[in-house]
């Protein structure tokens, strides 16, 4: 046997130990697999009421004259409920029965973007396609997509009882947005634009150029759109002086206003539960290790009884960063709501402690088109690399030597669906041919590629060295974060080096992965794609035109950078490049529906032909752990980026059973003075 041959037995040798070791922990747990069922179509029939797809009606036009609040409120000297409210609440529908008022709601500091969620002046369905009013009752775009007006709805208060009006939007978007300090290079969805008042309670947005989609933008980014400017006013150039100013900022330990508004805006302070809200919950107590939030007396939604939502009186979020830990966590019980953290391997171990009877473990599935998104630096600086991403036979080897099959069954249980980077099944961009390119498994066909490319073993190690007889190694950098990015890369390994191909893993952490990808230093790296429904993929086609640069996003720094500054800084694409930046922003700029979608398939299309990007694995299931008491949660749902997670699903509407709700309700002023720091014991 020579040295190619043994070579090649080691390396099946070693494929089939690591396969048996992920297999091993799984097989004495055959009766928690009860949810290995065939994955969900998004088509499947779920528990979700109609209303959620429509917009809100209110309180008028459901003949409810009088309301009440949770008894929380009760001793707080505020005015009377309907007072607080708007002039005509939003009425939102649970699931099944109305709910109880009480309890605190345990969870982890991600789980806060999650479980309170946001409001912005639009909202989008379950359906992640359509837009829909919230803060503002209704909106308007110009025939030709320059000017989006809207008329907010009458009566909304902050959570100190100061109106919301068109400042607060003027502030965010003029202020902020487009200025020069705080944004030097202001985002191309703002670039161009201002914003303008008519009244207290309408404005509009106008744009130099169409900016039709800006909609879809306010309904899924739109919390970062509106900031109460009677707080902020005292911590911004425009309205105090500037010695005034860096006293008032250095005072809290801070170097200027920008970082001063970036860590009240993300409540990353203590000064954050200064910073007046729209959200169901306020922030009233912020430590290193914990975040206490209770009720916003001033939320401006009702239940179809006209109770004020929302049901959960208070949330206490405590410090942990291992994620291990929050996974036993999940499992034992000790938090009533958890998801962000979780892995899709975590599955058994939740299933596991669902037995004792103290959570639910609902699967839900993550819109997520591949949770693993390969992607070559097409602008690598070592040009004998950078010239073989750029051969198509090349990148259809790698695809095809992968075994999504297999991983799907090591990694997902079976549940999750093979593909490639393309469009949610929900968009009306999906088609199945996309998805499926390059996707099946032929190591035989791989081989070949490489062979006719050149790229042959010479030493007879079981690896290709390149045609000038260099060592063929790739340095894949990715950070472990959020889809399980690790496990899959260690089988793309395994399948790689079976076709020859020498590809190294290397860990990073977020500012490493910032730094290195911006700085365009890295050879390969892998993200999970999001932003492929109708919400945000013709905004930003990211994986399938170089039209931005991002830590998430490292296939062609130089060609997006000559895109978004016009030519003045990184390189000139190819004609292929350009044509995809064209279509990227017409898509963007149309006002045509026909024409946009047109758009949107001739990108997706370009990528199933040339494999710009390579997936791996996506619509994977997500474990979501409730806890016993936790009512008003959907069975199942979608859960990412593009849909905010849970905002769809109404978590205003969540509550406890009334044992919970009894048990939980705290003595508010006790709490405040305890902070157990779970994370710090489990150091």
């Amino acid at each position: 046997m020579g040295k190619c041959e043994k070579a090649l037995v080691r390396a099946a040798q070693y494929r089939h130990g690591f396969r048996r070791k992920l297999y091993v922990g799984l097989l004495w747990l055959p009766l928690l697999v009860s949810f290995l069922l065939p994955p969900l179509s998004f088509a499947e029939q779920r528990d979700w009421p109609s209303a959620w797809f429509e917009p809100l009606q209110t309180a008028s036009a459901l003949g409810i004259e009088t309301y009440s609040q949770s008894p929380y409120l009760d001793d707080q000297d505020l005015p009377p409920v309907a007072e607080r409210l708007p002039d005509d609440p939003p009425v939102v529908v649970p699931i099944g029965e109305l709910g109880r008022y009480g309890g605190t709601a345990r969870i982890t500091p991600n789980e806060w973007l999650t479980f309170p969620n946001m409001e912005a002046p639009l909202t989008m369905s379950a359906d992640m396609q359509t837009i829909l009013p919230n803060l503002a009752e209704s909106w308007e775009v110009s025939p030709d997509g320059r000017r989006i007006t809207l008329t907010l709805r009458k009566g909304i208060k902050w959570s100190d009882g100061v109106p919301l009006t068109s400042d607060d939007f003027l502030f965010t978007f003029n202020n902020i947005w487009l200025n020069t300090e705080y944004s030097p290079v202001p985002s191309r969805n703002v670039e161009g634009g201002k914003a303008v008042k008519l009244t207290d309670r309408k404005f509009y947005y106008e744009f130099a150029e169409p900016r039709p989609l800006m909609v879809n933008l306010l309904a899924n980014y739109g919390d970062f759109f509106v900031d109460p400017v009677h707080y902020y006013k005292d911590f911004h150039p425009a309205y105090v002086d500037r010695d005034t100013l860096k006293e008032r900022i250095g005072s809290m330990g801070l170097l200027t206003w920008m970082a001063f508004y970036h860590a009240a805006k993300r409540q990353l302070i203590e000064e954050s539960a200064d910073v007046p809200t729209l959200a169901a919950h306020k922030v009233v107590k912020r430590t290193p290790t914990q975040v206490l939030l209770e009720r916003n007396p001033y939320y401006f939604k009702v239940d179809p009884s006209g109770q004020q939502l929302p049901y959960i009186d208070a949330i206490e979020s405590r410090q942990v960063d291992n994620k291990e830990v929050i996974a036993a966590m999940s499992s034992t019980g000790q938090l009533d709501f958890s998801a962000y953290e979780l892995k899709t391997q975590d599955i058994p171990l939740l299933k596991l402690g669902e037995r004792n009877g103290d959570i639910r473990v609902l699967i839900w599935n993550r819109l997520h088109s591949s949770d693993v998104v390969i992607q070559p630096n097409y602008n690598y600086d070592d040009t004998d690399l950078r010239d073989l991403f750029w051969q198509k036979p090349f990148r259809e080897a790698l695809s095809i030597a992968i075994n999504r099959d297999e991983m799907n069954q090591i990694i997902y249980f079976g549940r999750g669906t093979p593909r490639q980077v393309t469009a949610h099944p929900s968009s009306s961009l999906f088609e199945p041919a996309y998805a499926e390119a390059y996707t099946e498994y032929d190591p035989v066909r791989a081989n070949q590629l490489l062979d006719e490319l050149g790229l042959r073993d010479v030493n007879g190690d079981g690896l290709r060295e390149l045609a000038n007889g260099e060592d063929l190694i790739i340095t894949l950098e990715f950070m472990d974060w959020e889809t399980p990015k690790a496990i899959t890369l260690e089988l793309v390994a395994l399948y790689w080096r079976e076709i020859g191909i020498d590809l190294r893993l290397k860990i990073v952490d977020a500012s490493l992965q910032s730094e290195r990808a911006l700085s365009n230093k890295m050879q390969m790296t892998v993200w999970h794609a999001d932003q492929v429904t109708d919400i945000l993929l013709p905004i930003n086609p990211t994986w399938w035109a170089p039209i931005s640069s991002s830590r998430s996003n490292t296939l062609w720094n130089n060609w997006a950078r000559w895109y978004l500054t016009d030519g003045r800084l990184g390189t000139e694409p190819p004609a292929n490049m350009r044509e995809l930046q064209r279509w990227a922003y017409e898509m963007f700029t149309t006002v045509d529906s026909a024409r946009r979608q047109e758009l949107g398939k001739k990108l997706l299309a370009s990528n199933a032909e040339n494999l710009w990007t390579i997936g791996t694995v996506g619509l994977a299931p997500q474990p979501v752990v409730i806890s016993k008491h936790l009512r008003g949660v959907p069975e199942k749902a979608i859960w990412g980026w593009d849909n905010r997670w849970t905002m769809a699903y109404h978590p205003a509407t969540w509550y406890f059973a009334t044992e919970q709700a009894s048990d939980q309700t705290i003595d508010h002023a006790n709490k405040l003075g305890t902070e157990q720091t779970i994370g710090q014991a489990s150091q």
